[in-house]
């Protein structure tokens, strides 16, 4: 994936503020307080990503490196946001389909090539 780590932060920011605003009736580009912790989680887990540039978005990474807790809370926030991006940021939503399809698609040639390279034995 191309999108640079500010970018990514952005959208998960706007992400979060959206979800909220709308479950937890946070003014509006504000934080409640777990939201504000959710955040400042995913900027520094973000931070140290062993993926640097190259990283998948996470629901396509095989290291899963969000705790259980906070990867329950950022799914929530994934879940009800990511549908609703359309409407407000649809060039950042089209391109998440796009990138999440595109790494896919690799991820599944990879796998299909590590086939073939087993049945050839």
């Amino acid at each position: 994936m191309n999108l640079s780590k500010e970018i990514e932060i952005e959208v998960v920011e706007l992400m979060i503020k959206k979800y909220c605003h709308k479950k937890h009736k946070a003014k509006k580009g504000e934080l409640c307080e777990d939201c504000d912790e959710l955040l400042n989680y995913v900027k520094f887990r973000r931070s140290l990503c062993p993926w640097k540039k190259n990283k998948p978005f996470c629901s396509n990474c095989k290291i899963h490196c969000y705790e259980p807790k906070m990867r329950e809370k950022i799914r929530d926030v994934m879940k009800f946001s990511g549908p609703r991006m359309i409407f407000d940021h649809p060039i950042i939503a089209f391109r998440h389909v796009y990138e999440t399809n595109k790494e896919k698609r690799r991820l599944a040639k990879i796998e299909k090539n590590k086939e073939a390279k087993g049945n050839d034995r």
